[in-house]
C-alpha cells in the first residue's frame, strides 16, 4: 500500500489565515506593522486601466474550395495574417453547393465571409458575403502577388488596426457605394479585438481604375503621410451583386466584364486567323508559280524613242597587242652625280 502523502502546510497552522504584511511611512523611515495595527499611510497598487468594451463583433471565415494553387493558399495566410479577426476551415469540396457556407459560417460563428472559390484549377473567385442574410458579392481575382513573392520593405506590427482608404468613385454609383459598406465591414479591426493591437500603422486602400478594384497594403512610415507597400496585392473584377448570401436575386451585373474562357476563346480565335491568313498567301503564291507565262503583244510604238547606237569598227582586235621594248640607258647618272653637277655649275 502506498505510503500517505501529507499536504504542505497541514498541521497546527492550517487552520490559520497567512498574515498580511502592510509598508507604514514614518520619520525614522519604514517600518513592519502589525496586522491588527492601522498605518496612516499605505502604499496600494492602482487598478489597471480598463481597455473598453469589445462591442463590435464582427468575425471573419476565410477559407476556399478544393483546386487551388500555391499562389492562392498564401494569398489567404497573408490574409489571415493581416485581418486578426478571421476564422479558418478546412477546404470544402467542389461537389457541395455554396449554400452549404452559411451552415459552415453558423457553425464557426461568423457573420462575414471571404470564401475564394476555384475553376479549372487557373481561374480564382472571390465572393465576399454578410451571412446570412446578404449582400454578397462575387469578383474575378487577377494579378495576386504575395507577401513572400513582393519582398517589400515595408512592415506592419501584427493584429494592429488599419486604416481605409477608398477612391471618390465610391461615393459616385450606388453599386459601388454597397461594396464600399462591405469591405468596410470585412476588413477593419474591430476595436478592443482580443487579438489586436491597440496601434494604426499601416492603411489598406481600395482603388478604381479600368473598371477594376485595385487592392494595396501600405505601411505609415511619419506622420506627413510618407508610405511604404507591405503586401499583399491583387484585383479584383466584379462580376455580380447578389441581394442574399451567396445567391438570391440579382442587384448589379457588370455590363464590361468578359469571362476567362471568353478571354482565352478570343486569343485562340486570333492565333487562328493570323495562321489561316498566312496560309492563304502561301497558296496564293503557288498558284502564281503554277501558272504558264502568257507573252504579252508587241507595242509598235516601244522604240519610238530609242536612239540608234553608234557603230563599231569592222575589224576588230581579238587579240592584245605585242609590248614595245624598253631600253635602258647603261651610262645613266645617279641623282647624287646630278645634284653635284648642278651645284658646280
Amino acid at each position: 500500500m502506498a505510503a500517505f502523502k501529507r499536504k504542505r502546510g497541514s498541521g497546527s497552522g492550517a487552520g490559520k489565515q497567512a498574515k498580511k504584511v502592510k509598508f507604514a511611512e514614518n520619520a525614522t523611515g519604514k517600518q513592519m506593522a502589525k496586522p491588527g495595527q492601522e498605518s496612516e499611510k499605505e502604499h496600494n497598487i492602482p487598478a489597471p486601466v480598463s481597455r473598453g468594451k469589445w462591442k463590435n463583433k464582427e468575425r471573419v471565415l476565410v477559407f476556399s474550395s478544393r483546386g487551388i494553387n500555391f499562389r492562392t493558399r498564401h494569398l489567404m495566410q497573408d490574409l489571415r495574417t493581416m485581418m486578426p479577426h478571421t476564422k479558418a476551415d478546412t477546404k470544402m469540396d467542389r461537389k457541395d453547393k455554396l449554400f452549404v457556407v452559411n451552415e459552415v459560417c453558423e457553425i464557426k460563428n461568423c457573420n462575414k465571409c471571404i470564401f475564394f472559390e476555384a475553376k479549372k484549377k487557373q481561374d480564382l473567385y472571390m465572393w465576399i458575403s454578410n451571412v446570412p442574410h446578404g449582400p454578397s458579392a462575387k469578383f474575378l481575382v487577377q494579378n495576386v502577388h504575395t507577401l513572400a513573392e513582393l519582398k517589400m520593405t515595408g512592415n506592419c506590427l501584427k493584429g494592429s488596426r488599419p486604416l481605409l482608404s477608398f477612391d471618390p468613385t465610391f461615393e459616385k454609383e450606388p453599386h459601388y457605394a454597397l461594396l464600399k459598406e462591405l469591405f468596410i465591414q470585412t476588413f477593419s479591426t474591430p476595436q478592443y479585438h482580443p487579438k489586436s493591437q491597440p496601434f494604426v500603422d499601416h492603411i489598406l486602400t481600395f482603388t478604381i481604375a479600368d473598371n477594376r478594384i485595385w487592392f494595396r497594403n501600405y505601411q505609415i512610415i511619419e506622420e506627413d503621410g510618407s508610405l511604404v507597400e507591405i503586401g499583399p496585392r491583387f484585383v479584383l473584377n466584379l462580376i455580380k451583386i447578389f441581394q442574399g448570401s451567396f445567391g438570391g436575386a440579382t442587384l448589379y451585373e457588370n455590363p464590361r466584364y468578359q469571362s476567362p474562357n471568353m478571354h482565352r476563346r478570343m486569343i485562340r480565335l486570333a492565333t487562328a486567323a493570323r495562321l489561316k491568313e498566312k496560309q492563304q498567301v502561301k497558296e496564293l503564291q503557288k498558284m502564281k508559280k503554277s501558272e504558264p507565262k502568257v507573252k504579252e503583244k508587241e507595242d509598235p510604238t516601244q522604240d519610238v524613242f530609242v536612239t540608234p547606237a553608234e557603230e563599231k569598227p569592222s575589224d576588230i582586235q581579238l587579240v592584245a597587242p605585242e609590248p614595245k621594248p624598253v631600253k635602258k640607258k647603261k651610262n645613266k647618272e645617279f641623282k647624287r652625280q646630278r645634284q653635284l653637277k648642278q651645284k658646280r655649275f
